[in-house]
């Protein structure tokens, strides 16, 4: 299992795609964005499954590529509606254009996700169309989840967790699911790498949510405080709301329910909140949790022990990421 032979290739496919069509302001943003760089997980996940399955992971190229463009597609819309000046250290979509590029150019992207799925023969297509279309809605169901929190007071971490499931981890999950659709493995197996890729996308969303706040502002390359400066109702508020003292929960609720003239000031105050009832340390108790969980399932898999290794690697390297 060579990651960054996975990544070396994903990035050739990428790369070798054209988006220089007419007109030029609806496809330029589709190729900013695509070219901006991340992590490249999802796809990379794609192979990984068609890998372990078929030892053939390159005819999962262009299902791995509809992963990507999917992903970042809904990143496009996220940023317009978080109003983020940032993604990965650069302008978003929309900043970059404008509001109205970056909701047609989302759009495109959308569908041009489901033409790569074209390269494959009827019967893979249609699980793949199936699959991808039971995802994109959890995953709008999850976008809508999380902007409804915002005026909640009342959100518990359980219905936290099923949120952060549908916005994230059944992406996490399907891209695995997908590569494994691919390379022809029968519904049972596929599934338990889907359940690996479920409760690994949970713990990955928690570490993303731990970097929003307490993350290298340069690595993480996003605006660190994002989270708290939207008054999203993350798994660090939540847990603190749980176990702070009288003080700190008035505290933290008026900071969430008030229009804070200075941001730089609200972070601060909500991070030392975050940091005197322990809330770093919750965090991640939880994102082992939830890797544990995940590996789980790799006791199910018919396939060798080395392969196994490598996602329960792929796993632990995840969860100690800085970006």
């Amino acid at each position: 299992m060579d990651i960054l032979s996975y990544q070396s290739d994903f990035i050739t496919f990428l790369e070798s795609q054209k988006f220089s069509r007419e007109p030029k302001n609806l496809y330029e943003p589709v190729d900013y964005i695509l070219r901006l760089g991340g992590k490249r997980i999802r796809p990379i996940l794609t192979l990984i499954a068609a890998d372990v399955f078929s030892n053939d992971y390159e005819k999962a190229l262009p299902a791995a590529f509809a992963v990507e463009v999917f992903h970042n597609f809904t990143l496009v819309h996220d940023d317009i509606m978080d109003d983020a000046p940032l993604r990965r250290g650069k302008e978003t979509v929309h900043e970059k254009w404008n509001i109205n590029t970056g909701i047609l150019s989302g759009d495109a992207m959308l569908i041009l996700a489901y033409q790569y799925f074209e390269n494959y023969e009827p019967e893979i297509f249609q699980k793949l169309a199936q699959l991808f279309s039971k995802t994109a809605l959890e995953v709008c169901d999850g976008q809508q989840l999380d902007v409804d929190f915002e005026t909640r007071n009342d959100v518990t971490i359980d219905e936290y967790i099923k949120m952060i499931t549908l916005k994230t981890s059944v992406l996490v999950a399907a891209a695995l699911k997908m590569g494994a659709i691919v390379a022809k493995a029968d519904e049972e197996q596929a599934q338990h790498l889907y359940n690996y890729g479920l409760n690994l996308g949970i713990a990955f969303q928690l570490q993303d949510d731990y970097l929003d706040t307490f993350g290298d502002p340069e690595s993480f390359g996003k605006q660190v405080g994002g989270d708290i400066i939207e008054n999203k109702k993350t798994y660090l508020y939540l847990k603190a709301l749980e176990v702070a003292n009288g003080t700190d929960k008035e505290d933290l609720l008026n900071l969430y329910n008030g229009k804070q003239k200075n941001n730089t000031e609200k972070i601060a105050t909500v991070s030392t909140i975050f940091k005197e009832n322990n809330i770093p340390k919750e965090t991640h108790k939880l994102i082992e949790y939830y890797t544990d969980k995940s590996f789980e399932s790799l006791n199910h898999l018919n396939i060798s022990d080395k392969h196994k290794e490598g996602l329960r690697a792929f796993g632990k390297n995840l969860m100690s990421r800085k970006v």
